[in-house]
């Protein structure tokens, strides 16, 4: 438990994901997760489950050890890594590309299930989609949210096959104003704070939108960027 939740191979390996907190493991659990793991504390007051769950019992010392949470409160947990493919038709997807800190990922998947968005497209040298805090920045939401990884050509390829627009935020002086552009039914690339999308992401887009605000204001968060786009694609 310990390696999957620091070993970004190991889980990779694996292919599992580790989790804490009572609260989360109903919520997994509710949602159809493949529930692979628990660990309690002994003396803790456990659930039913489902038999093909193994469970434990260990000294707090030890489930504190295999937790990604510092004084986690258990149980700590373990869940199968879901496949997706891209076989559906999307309507909104929003697309990150080189963001690498794993609470704007996982924040960016909480909005993602919040506004009904198809799809999270990960491009690039984004944080590990199951690193503990992404997870944890997700709030439940990644047992729910439909989360793909692509290439540049391969996301080409997807918005083109399903002849979905696809808009970049930029801060660019060909950028339209997000609020007079129709994004209900589009992909957005939403890229990291410090550099923005690539050029080559930019050279497939069909244009390029910006948020309005407080010129003083440089730039926004991204995934707060990222939360105000999806407002304006489901609104």
């Amino acid at each position: 438990m310990r390696a999957v939740a620091s070993d970004n191979g190991y889980r990779a390996e694996c292919s599992q994901f580790i989790c804490d907190g009572e609260k989360t493991l109903k919520e997994a659990l509710s949602f159809g997760a493949d529930v692979k793991q628990v660990l309690w504390r002994e003396g803790a007051e456990t659930m039913e489950l489902p038999e093909s769950v193994e469970q434990y019992c260990a000294p707090s010392d030890l489930v504190e050890y295999a937790s990604p949470l510092r004084s986690g409160p258990g149980p700590v947990f373990t869940v199968a890594i879901p496949e997706f493919d891209d076989d559906f038709k999307p309507e909104r997807v929003i697309v990150i590309e080189n963001l690498q800190d794993p609470g704007n990922v996982g924040t960016v998947i909480r909005g993602a299930n919040a506004f009904n968005i198809d799809a999270v497209i990960m491009v690039g040298a984004c944080a590990d989609l199951y690193n503990p805090k992404t997870v944890r920045a997700s709030m439940g939401a990644i047992f729910r949210q439909r989360v793909l990884r692509m290439s540049i050509e391969q996301l080409d390829g997807f918005t083109q096959r399903w002849c979905l627009p696809l808009f970049g935020a930029a801060l660019s002086d060909r950028a339209a104003d997000i609020r007079c552009t129709e994004l209900h039914r589009s992909a957005v690339a939403i890229g990291s704070e410090g550099r923005g999308l690539s050029r080559e992401l930019l050279n497939i887009c069909g244009g390029e939108i910006i948020i309005p605000m407080n010129p003083q204001s440089e730039s926004l968060n991204a995934a707060v960027a990222a939360s105000v786009v999806m407002w304006e694609m489901s609104r």
